[in-house]
């Protein structure tokens, strides 16, 4: 028999034409990415729990913003974004079945985005960031094509109950602090030499990599399913649904952070098994969280809608949701240049409270980048660069 011929790539979706929720989500999701990486790039003090110095060294700023970020933002950033990664890969494999395409052609597409994310993900983790998640989420594309292209949800139910569980465990190794001769979460910050942190950037992304997927796969079921429901496609026809797990789920994650948040700052000093329950409550209550994030987006534009669109502040966090790859990787490009000790070195003087106050201004960079692109017209050049590697030149 003749296979069925591989369709052309469907069009890019205007601008214009976009769900606004998700990209509403990831907008304000990259102030989240940019305050929970900037702390682990600060070095030269012993590192505690979750990436950030010992408690011994926090001044009374720092222990205050680390508490706000252990409880709202770290833990919960990642299953926000593995979320919409979820939600954004069942709109592709919509799109190219609404453009003819067969399900084993759709894997093939799903796959070949996959590859192209991991290549932009060795390249972000080597040069510039070896917290990269970029990789992570390629491997993943790669390795559940078959379950997020299909028509059915029963296997995207199994990961995302597997993956719940499974970044409990994960949380309970992350309470672990380092030990006091490491100078700091990731040692290729502490390199005074470039090479010499690249060289540590390869050795510290490749394993991060290639565990990654064990973390986030729950939370890309998880966004999966709620996107072949259009939880945020129609926001107002979900409005309940969205209500209970956006208050719910940001609650939870609160409650949920607070213990490991006071261990981290020193306020409470319980023993080792204990602190380990409290990295499981603090990795689950994220996934919670994340959810909760997403949602409450969801909300935001459903209220806005029923007032005649979203406000200024609501158009630029949706014009950054456009461009959200770009903003990541821009993100990185900015802490670079600034926080090694192989370029500037800010890392070894930056408190975790200045370090935020950096997170916020980058954020806002990014954000009046994209509102002036949205302004043009322009998409974000890593969006471009990613549809060329995934489809090629179109003709």
């Amino acid at each position: 028999m003749t296979p069925a011929p591989t369709p052309a790539p469907p069009r890019a979706t205007a601008l214009s034409e976009r769900v606004p929720a998700p990209d509403l989500a990831r907008g304000a999701l990259l102030l989240f990415i940019c305050l929970a990486n900037v702390h682990v790039h600060l070095h030269a003090r012993p590192p505690g729990q979750l990436g950030y110095p010992a408690a011994g060294s926090l001044s009374q700023w720092d222990r205050v913003v680390t508490v706000l970020q252990a409880t709202l933002v770290d833990a919960r950033s990642f299953p926000m974004f593995s979320v919409l990664v979820g939600y954004g890969t069942w709109q592709l494999v919509r799109r190219h079945l609404d453009a003819g395409a067969t399900h084993p052609q759709v894997r093939r597409s799903v796959r070949r985005r996959g590859w192209a994310l991991l290549l932009i993900g060795v390249l972000h983790g080597v040069l510039l960031f070896s917290g990269d998640i970029l990789g992570t989420y390629g491997l993943l594309l790669v390795l559940l094509a078959g379950a997020l292209a299909s028509p059915r949800t029963r296997g995207l139910v199994v990961l995302a109950v597997t993956g719940t569980v499974l970044v409990g465990a994960f949380g309970a190794l992350a309470a672990v602090p380092l030990p006091d001769d490491v100078q700091g979460f990731a040692d290729s910050h502490a390199r005074q030499s470039a090479a010499g942190a690249v060289a540590m950037r390869v050795a510290e992304w490749v394993p991060g990599t290639l565990t990654g997927p064990l973390v986030v796969f729950g939370a890309v079921a998880v966004g999966a399913i709620a996107a072949r429901r259009g939880v945020l496609d129609d926001p107002a026809r979900h409005r309940r649904t969205l209500l209970v797990a956006g208050v719910g789920g940001v609650l939870l994650a609160a409650l949920g952070g607070l213990p490991l948040a006071l261990v981290t700052v020193g306020a409470w000093e319980p023993g080792s098994t204990t602190v380990a329950v409290a990295g499981t409550v603090h990795a689950v209550t994220g996934y919670a969280g994340g959810v909760g994030y997403a949602a409450l987006a969801g909300l935001v534009v459903a209220a806005a809608a029923r007032r005649g669109g979203l406000a200024a502040p609501g158009r630029a966090l949706v014009a950054l949701g456009r461009r959200s790859l770009s903003g990541y990787l821009g993100h990185s490009v900015v802490f670079a240049a600034l926080l090694p000790a192989s370029t500037l070195g800010l890392g070894a003087e930056l408190g975790v409270a200045q370090a935020s106050a950096l997170a916020v201004a980058t954020w806002l960079l990014l954000l009046l980048g994209a509102a002036l692109l949205e302004r043009t017209g322009g998409r974000g050049p890593a969006e471009v660069l990613l549809r060329r590697l995934t489809y090629g030149r179109r003709r």
